[in-house]
């Protein structure tokens, strides 16, 4: 069977189509692959980048383009005539901000590039969160070793220092960068180019799949999603995520360790699957 007004169902990952054990859970698969072969689109939309969530897109044998690193790398696993959209941090701005941002003695600096990772101070803990998908990895001073315009800049910082950096960031650098904050595990800001979020790739992708506006749905939990909540018709919110983020959605869902996706599309769309938790 196939729908003939198919929707985009839009997935965060952590925190959200993953459990805490960086899995998705046997009810939720089982309704996204239902609905996929009914002919609807799943996609996507992640702060991680393509080799950190390539194992999910393949697993639910998605055939969709993905939202990588907040929307500033749009691109198609699949289809190499695709038009990639690929915004970077200009490499000026970005030196200026590491320049700064070393002033205020942050715990580290991480810049990525698609698939090469830069991180200023070696740190063991990082090294194994960036390592997943076998990037090219170097370490050592940002200044020196980041020679092209980065996708992303990641400030990893003690929680004390946040919201002054944050506060820095907006006075100095607003005209330049978005920044948010990532949750769990580690005290992070993701800095990307003005006016890059999640929303933006999701409109590109919806726009070359046909979809209409009013048939987009989106899971999120974090800063990060708020754009692609306010966004989507459907912006649903994750019982585990941000109050913030609560308040901008239309509807809140269980927690990603309650199969709050899985639970959510299956009364939506009146499949009747069971439920068994």
């Amino acid at each position: 069977m196939t729908v003939t007004n198919p929707y985009l169902i839009c997935l965060d990952l952590d925190g959200t189509l993953l459990n805490d054990d960086k899995e998705i859970s046997t009810f939720t698969k089982q309704v996204l692959l239902t609905l996929q072969e009914q002919g609807h689109h799943l996609m996507i939309a992640t702060g991680r980048p393509y080799r950190a969530c390539d194992i999910y897109y393949h697993e639910l044998n998605m055939h969709t383009p993905i939202v990588n690193f907040n929307g500033a790398y749009v691109h198609h696993p699949n289809n190499p005539h695709f038009k990639t959209i690929h915004e970077e941090l200009d490499l000026d701005v970005a030196y200026e901000m590491i320049r700064s941002l070393k002033k205020y003695e942050v715990s580290n600096l991480v810049a990525e590039i698609r698939d090469h990772v830069y991180i200023d101070n070696y740190d063991e803990r990082l090294f194994e969160g960036f390592s997943m998908g076998n990037p090219d990895i170097e370490i050592g001073n940002l200044l020196e070793n980041l020679q092209e315009p980065p996708t992303s800049l990641l400030v990893e910082s003690p929680e004390d220092q946040i919201q002054e950096i944050r506060e820095m960031l907006n006075h100095f650098y607003a005209e330049n960068i978005e920044h948010r904050r990532w949750g769990a595990p580690f005290p992070i800001i993701e800095i990307v180019r003005k006016g890059i979020n999640k929303a933006r790739g999701i409109d590109y992708v919806k726009s070359y799949l046909g979809i209409k506006s009013e048939n987009v749905i989106a899971f999120g939990d974090e800063d990060n999603d708020s754009e692609m909540l306010k966004y989507a018709t459907h912006g649903v919110a994750m019982a585990n995520g941000l109050d913030e983020i609560k308040e901008i959605a239309n509807e809140i869902t269980y927690s990603n360790n309650e199969d709050g996706i899985g639970r959510y599309l299956n009364t939506f769309f009146n499949l009747q699957l069971t439920y068994s938790s």
